[in-house]
């Protein structure tokens, strides 16, 4: 059974003093977390040495980034880099979210470069794909999603992408009024792990862990992490409060239990 994981995206929200305040209030929730479910909190950039200094050792909660660059240094300016993350103790990274592709213009290609990178230097990376609603109401939506999981993981072996993280991001339910079902996630976390298994294989797809992206919150949480190919979710406002991410994690322990 793959283990649960529940991921927050602070996304551009949490300064130093209030990412201080959370990990110190985290930190009293989970002081008696079972560790059943791997948790991770990715802040800004900015806030990520704030996480790390207020992060005891004791907490269960490790870290991630929000983006990462593909090269070790040089004129990236507004760039992170894998060096960088570990210096702070990041042990993932979100690669190719929904928003740094419609906005920042990232592509397929980037993201393989990024999720290279990240392998090979010691960040697990959590690799977002999925598609826009007018793919989804053109019934295109598995072709997209389909060509996305190929690319970003090209020239990768089985060996490399197992210890990785897919979340699926149904971007056409995310702030348009759709909503997606707990049926339509599990059909779309399906497809994605038989594409998996064509690509590396029934061991390496089934240990790889798949993410629900699409407004994961405490009210809907447990219905959708009860289908058999959601691990876990992706999690975006309701991440900013440490009750919410508690309560979230307690409902994945109880569900693995």
């Amino acid at each position: 059974m793959r283990k649960p994981f529940i991921a927050g995206n602070w996304k551009m929200n949490m300064g130093l003093k209030e990412t201080a305040s959370f990990f110190k209030e985290l930190t009293a929730l989970q002081a008696n977390a079972s560790g059943k479910v791997d948790a991770v909190i990715c802040p800004p950039t900015v806030s990520l040495n704030a996480a790390c200094s207020n992060s005891p050792a004791s907490l269960r909660v490790k870290l991630g980034a929000q983006n990462v660059h593909y090269e070790d240094n040089g004129a990236y300016t507004g760039e992170v880099s894998t060096t960088m993350l570990k210096e702070v103790e990041c042990e993932f990274a979100i690669v190719g979210h929904s928003e740094r592709r419609q906005f920042f213009g990232e592509t397929d290609a980037v993201i393989n470069r990024k999720v290279i990178k990240c392998l090979a230097d010691g960040i697990i990376p959590i690799v977002c794909v999925g598609e826009l609603l007018d793919e989804r109401k053109e019934g295109v939506h598995f072709d997209v999603v389909k060509l996305q999981v190929s690319d970003v993981l090209k020239d990768l072996t089985a060996q490399q992408v197992s210890g990785l993280v897919i979340a699926y991001e149904p971007v056409w339910a995310i702030g348009t009024g759709e909503t997606a079902s707990p049926e339509q996630a599990q059909e779309m976390h399906a497809f994605i792990r038989k594409e998996l298994v064509g690509l590396f294989g029934d061991k390496t797809a089934g240990q790889i862990r798949l993410l629900y992206g699409g407004s994961m919150k405490p009210s809907n949480a447990e219905e959708l992490l009860k289908k058999e190919d959601v691990d876990g979710g992706l999690i975006g406002g309701a991440s900013l409060s440490p009750d919410s991410f508690t309560e979230l994690i307690t409902i994945a322990e109880t569900i693995s239990a």
